[in-house]
């Protein structure tokens, strides 16, 4: 018997969020094919013009506005920004600074805050359950 292996293959969707790029934003033919891991792997390691200038000028998806800005996902919403950004307007909030942006910008970091003291006191008690008793 022979193994027959089968091209995995992925929805546009999911190609464009694994290449962190807006859906909408990109050509025609990318948006109505299926892409393959090697297609996939191909545009992440030699990307066409039109990634390239995607990726430079956007407009980019929540998760990368969100990652530009150093807020939460859930931070863009709470502050009103529900669409695609393109690189000018984040740069122009950047250069703004909201009231908004800047709460949340102040969120992320006390949440990243106690991520870290989280990860410490687990790693201490692991210490510590490591540790033989006397």
């Amino acid at each position: 018997m022979t193994s027959h292996q089968s091209t995995q293959t992925m929805k546009p969707a999911t190609a464009a969020k694994k290449l962190g790029v807006y859906l909408e934003a990109t050509p025609t033919e990318f948006q109505e094919g299926v892409v393959s891991r090697t297609e996939l792997n191909a545009l992440q390691t030699d990307p066409p013009e039109w990634l390239l200038e995607l990726r430079r000028t956007g407009p980019h998806p929540r998760p990368v506005v969100a990652a530009k800005l150093g807020v939460s996902i859930a931070g863009l919403a709470r502050g009103g920004v529900t669409e695609a950004l393109t690189t000018e307007q984040i740069e122009a909030l950047k250069k703004d600074l909201p009231e908004w942006l800047v709460k949340e910008r102040a969120t992320q970091a006390e949440v990243r805050k106690e991520a870290v003291r989280i990860k410490e006191k687990k790693a201490e008690q692991a210490e510590q359950a490591r540790q033989p008793r006397s």
